[in-house]
């Protein structure tokens, strides 16, 4: 069984702050809080660009077709967990 580094959520934190360009210190971001509408504020493409960034750095593969998406981006707890299940790398 090989070893691998458990997702961080401030890791992943600065990975949308970076792919998406926000205005906001990766720290600031509540791991509870929703990214998307009241929350965060991300749109549609913002998870297109955050799905092929997470696709690049963890290895994973994240369809726009899955019924888990809204699940998954909910918070950057559930997105971080996810990657955590999910990851090859």
């Amino acid at each position: 069984m090989s070893a691998r580094a458990t997702a961080v959520p401030i890791d992943v934190a600065r990975l949308i702050v970076t792919t998406l360009n926000l205005e906001v210190a990766p720290e600031a971001i509540d791991p509870d809080e929703s990214l998307f509408g009241e929350g965060l504020g991300l749109d549609s493409i913002d998870a297109l660009e955050l799905a092929l960034a997470i696709s690049r750095e963890y290895g994973l593969e994240l369809r726009s077709d899955d019924a888990r998406n809204r699940q998954v981006f909910a918070s950057l707890r559930s997105l971080t967990d996810y990657i955590d299940e999910t990851r090859t790398r």
